[in-house]
């Protein structure tokens, strides 16, 4: 008897770890990391920005003035605070690289930079960090 306690509380813990490891391949795939498909990027006006590398976004696609070498210095501070730095310096970087800006601080601001926002996975998800 006490083995097949043993054998359900084993078969237990396996079904909740499966429900776990689905549940993040979920959000995984609805952050859109690892998503190369598919991308879709609304391109939005101007707007201001505080940032001192942030300044003056007046180009019609919502792109920054930033120099493609400026992205990674960038990127690594956008991703500073961050547990997860390789896919955050991942994304960061390849918006950066379409976009040419990154906003400013760790975290939200993105209206400083309507590229970088408004570039969508596929799922309607946000595609930078």
């Amino acid at each position: 008897m006490a083995s097949r306690n043993k054998a359900a509380a084993l078969l237990l813990c396996f079904l909740f770890l499966a429900a776990v490891a689905a549940s993040a391949a979920e959000m995984i795939a609805g952050s859109g990391i690892g998503d190369g498909e598919g991308e879709e990027l609304d391109k939005g006006g101007g707007g201001g920005g505080g940032h001192h590398k942030h300044e003056g976004y007046k180009n019609k696609d919502g792109k920054g003035n930033l120099k493609p070498s400026q992205c990674g210095g960038e990127c690594r501070r956008r991703c500073s605070k961050t547990h997860h730095k390789k896919p955050c310096l991942f994304f960061c970087n390849k918006c950066c690289a379409k976009c040419l800006c990154v906003p400013p601080g760790t975290y939200g601001n993105k209206e400083t930079c309507p590229c970088y926002n408004n570039w969508k996975t596929k799922k309607g998800g946000p595609k930078c960090p």
